[in-house]
């Protein structure tokens, strides 16, 4: 091995070990700062030059987040997630019924709306909406996080990782859905049953729930024109290639916009922009680049083992169920980009959104989205403990794993 990669591979293996522990002694270090550290680094001990950098970095992907986050902003501001929750509490008449409500309206929020958006914003109404009928919030917190991750495995803007396969596999947005939407239906019915069976004495009582609550405040008139933005970029993802026009430019088109539109300062939107997450996927592209540049990750992860088939489904599975809990799934599915590209089969791709996505369900580390819920969770009180969440994310992974791979085996 020479010098140079030997370099790439400490760098490497730095970032990724500030990545999985978050926490070092004597450092002060989190997921975006190792990745920017290990961007930088690869720069001054020329791993890459600066010219290498900018074109490592998948801006299809950046402008893809950057168009979904603004709209997001949009619609946050002008009340629709307290429109939703509003919505789902005078419809939810039991508890039953409640879980329903939140497992359904989070999963389908998550497809279109980005899940790591959608449960950063739906956390602190589930906590209210179950402290004002006075149940116990954790049964739904975990749902809504299963919740997330399944539904979001349905669309290519469901969640980063599928932003990235999206970007690089060439698969339609319609394409995409046709094909995973089964997927993630079965799996959000799974999470009912399994929840109802893990806190089976919580959801035995059905006694009726008071579904006078007004402490969700919103104005129809205030998304007179983001929710028609919104939904207006969700056709167009359908007809991107009849329009010419590519998912990430739409995307900015819809994000420009609603800038322009909408009845709020366009700074006050773009303030609520998750730059932090812009910068994470951009130091990660140019480190996972240094690795794959000196061809340490070919060696590493040699390609020939993924097949369109059977043991190459099977393999992507396991190993995304495996390195998820490690790395978390956005992560393991950027580095894992150069050996899906020398592969490049559709099924192969669709195995990998799926199998990283639902890997997240496993345990409390596995998805960027449960540790929003966790930690939103715990500002208000509530805490959920890894051994808590672990027994129906255990369970809810293997059996949407199951229909994962059914599924996508019979679209072979």
């Amino acid at each position: 091995m020479s010098g140079i990669e030997i370099i790439s591979l400490v760098i490497f293996v730095i970032t990724y070990t500030g990545i999985i522990f978050t926490r070092l002694p004597w450092v002060n270090i989190d997921r975006p700062s190792a990745a920017f550290f290990g961007a930088v680094a690869m720069l001054l001990l020329g791993v890459v030059s600066f010219e290498e950098s900018v074109q490592a970095i998948d801006f299809n992907t950046i402008y893809l987040l950057l168009g979904m986050m603004i709209l997001i902003s949009a619609l946050q501001i002008d009340g629709f997630f307290s429109f939703i929750a509003a919505k789902t509490l005078k419809y939810s008449h039991s508890r039953n019924r409640l879980l329903q409500l939140i497992v359904f309206i989070t999963g389908v929020s998550s497809a279109f709306l980005v899940n790591d958006a959608v449960v950063l914003l739906f956390t602190p109404v589930i906590i209210t909406i179950c402290r004002r009928i006075k149940l116990d919030p954790i049964p739904y917190l975990v749902a809504e996080i299963l919740a997330s991750n399944a539904g979001s495995v349905m669309t290519m803007t469901g969640n980063p990782q599928n932003m990235l396969i999206g970007m690089n596999s060439g698969l339609s947005y319609g394409e995409f859905l046709l094909r995973l939407a089964p997927v993630a239906l079965l799996s959000l019915l799974i999470i009912i049953l399994i929840v109802r069976l893990v806190w089976r004495s919580h959801f035995r009582d059905n006694t009726p729930i008071n579904t006078q609550v007004d402490d969700f405040s919103y104005s129809i008139k205030a998304m007179r024109f983001s929710v028609p933005v919104f939904l207006l970029v969700v056709v167009a993802f359908f007809f991107g290639k009849l329009l010419g026009l590519s998912i990430p430019v739409i995307a900015l088109a819809g994000g420009a916009l609603v800038l322009l539109t909408g009845k709020h300062r366009p700074s006050e939107i773009i303030r609520n922009v998750d730059w932090v997450l812009l910068l994470f996927f951009a130091s990660l592209f140019v480190v996972v680049y240094g690795v794959e540049h000196t061809g340490v990750l070919s060696a590493l992860m040699p390609a020939e083992r993924l097949s369109p088939d059977i043991s190459g489904l099977l393999v992507v599975h396991l190993s995304s169920l495996f390195m998820s809990q490690i790395v978390s799934n956005v992560p393991f599915t950027m580095l894992m980009l150069p050996v899906m590209k020398q592969s490049a089969d559709p099924i192969l791709w669709l195995g990998l959104a799926s199998a990283s996505t639902l890997a997240g369900n496993a345990t409390i580390m596995g998805a960027m989205a449960n540790l929003i819920v966790i930690e939103s969770a715990e500002r208000f009180g509530v805490k959920i403990t890894f051994k808590r969440f672990l027994l129906p994310g255990l369970l809810v992974t293997f059996c949407s794993f199951v229909i994962s791979f059914l599924v996508l085996i019979l679209q072979v």
